[in-house]
């Protein structure tokens, strides 16, 4: 082992070339020793980023966390902007791991391993449809083809111009997948390679494109980067820990709270949220903002919300009689103070504290990440039928206080179980598809919408008041 680390250290100082030996740095020590654990991750939806309340999210960040206190470890992030990078930090025993929801390449399986496979993709090449769409590999050629150096998408573009050898892409060094999507929105490529992880959080944001094929048959499965010669104390870690999280659903829960509604809306959906979100919200946004001060919750969740009932339309009506921007029952537009439903401010300003309350009656056992989306069942079905969804949910040994598995039982209550349910039958398929697509509306006014900060003129009761008279 000492003489392998001289080796290592030997050519490490010839790669540095004319940089001093001091520049070097020394490896950082175990985290067992240390009782630090030092991540490399990079910047973007499925790893790192800061949410709308200042809080660091994303699938790497929340598995980590719950990793680091799982076993006691200080966590302590770092960002790197290229595979090359990350794996510099790795190599170099700057980092104990990578985790950067990407799979390497084959060319870096000698300096490291991977811990537990936790979300399957595929390969796909993605196309913006105001082109033409490549049936194949062959119809790539003469178009600007990009990926990511140093995935694994190099490596089965390479396999591709085995069979069509004219086939020629862009390997990105300095920009992940979701930014060479929007370029390819933007009509800057023709084509990018990327994990269908990647597409399936940023669709949804770009209406004009879509998959063309697969590149390459069968799955991967995203996973942890550890160093060849990483601490087998470690190791035995990480694998211990996907294995408790599978067997006891947080995984399921995590990837459902970024994965798991992805695919609800059409384009059609998409693109008609798009467009009314230049052309008709400009009117309602800073009501919207006069409701957050009144709530406490997010204009941009509320905004989703009213999209969702009534597209944005003040004098909406159904036939069932709720009516207005949140589309208020006569009920609960009375409990809430709305003297007029089809008054917009009022509307908006009762159907916000309307979720409010509800929020409030969400038992405390339940995740915050998971009560504004039982709340929202419970917006569009009532608060008893989501108690029922999670009787029913822990009588199939599910987790009552999980959004992805409450939401597998709220559509039985339409049937049989429904039937048999304290509070009786009710539409649970439906609440799912609203809040899932509440989700997917949020995403994209989060991305296109800045949060609002709203200055202390006027205490949020005032304002409230003011709405209603």
């Amino acid at each position: 082992m000492i003489l392998r680390r001289a080796w290592i250290w030997a050519g490490l100082l010839w790669l540095a070339g004319c940089h001093a030996p001091e520049e070097v740095q020394r490896p950082i020590a175990a985290p067992e020793r240390s009782g630090e654990l030092v991540v490399v991750t990079r910047n973007g939806p499925a790893t790192r980023y800061e949410d709308v309340n200042g809080q660091m999210a994303g699938l790497e960040n929340d598995l980590l966390t719950l990793f680091a206190q799982y076993y006691g470890y200080r966590l302590r992030f770092e960002e790197q902007t290229s595979v090359a990078g990350m794996l510099d930090r790795l190599r170099l025993h700057q980092v104990h791991l990578v985790a950067a929801s990407l799979i390497p390449g084959r060319d870096y399986n000698f300096l490291l391993q991977l811990g537990p496979g936790y979300l399957p993709v595929t390969q796909q090449v993605v196309y913006n449809t105001d082109g033409i769409k490549p049936a194949d590999v062959s119809g790539l050629l003469g178009l600007r083809v990009a990926t990511v150096a140093g995935t694994w998408h190099v490596d089965a573009l390479r396999a591709a111009r085995l069979h069509v050898p004219a086939l020629r892409w862009i390997e990105s060094r300095s920009e992940w997948g979701d930014s060479l999507l929007d370029q390819l929105s933007r009509g800057a490529l023709d084509a990018v390679v990327v994990d269908s992880s990647t597409f399936a959080l940023a669709r949804h944001l770009y209406p004009n494109l879509d998959v063309a094929f697969d590149l390459a048959p069968g799955e991967g499965k995203l996973a942890w980067w550890l160093p060849r010669d990483a601490s087998p104390l470690l190791v035995a870690q990480v694998q211990q820990f996907f294995r408790q999280i599978d067997q006891d659903g947080r995984l399921k829960q995590m990837i459902d709270r970024y994965y798991g509604y992805a695919d609800r809306l059409e384009e059609t959906d998409v693109i008609g949220f798009l467009q009314r979100m230049h052309t008709v919200l400009p009117r309602f946004r800073k009501m919207f903002q006069s409701a957050q001060q009144a709530s406490g919750l997010d204009w941009r969740l509320l905004a989703a919300i009213s999209y969702q009932e009534s597209h944005w339309d003040p004098l909406a009506t159904s036939p069932t009689g709720v009516r207005g921007m949140m589309m208020m029952t006569s009920d609960t537009a009375d409990k809430m103070g709305v003297s007029d439903r089809l008054d917009a401010q009022q509307s908006v300003i009762g159907g916000a504290r309307y979720l409010e309350e509800l929020l409030a009656q969400q038992p405390a056992s339940i995740d915050a990440s998971d009560r504004i989306w039982m709340a929202l069942a419970a917006y569009n079905q009532g608060q008893a039928h989501v108690e029922d969804a999670r009787r029913l949910a822990e009588r199939r040994h599910l987790n009552p206080q999980a959004w992805c598995d409450v939401k597998q039982t709220l559509p039985l209550l339409a049937g049989g179980a429904g039937a048999a349910a304290p509070h009786g039958y009710c539409r649970g398929g439906e609440a799912v598809i609203f809040v899932d697509s509440i989700r997917t509306y949020y995403d994209i006014l989060k991305k296109y919408e800045a949060a609002y900060q709203p200055t202390p003129l006027e205490a949020p009761e005032q304002i409230f008041h003011q709405t209603l008279n």
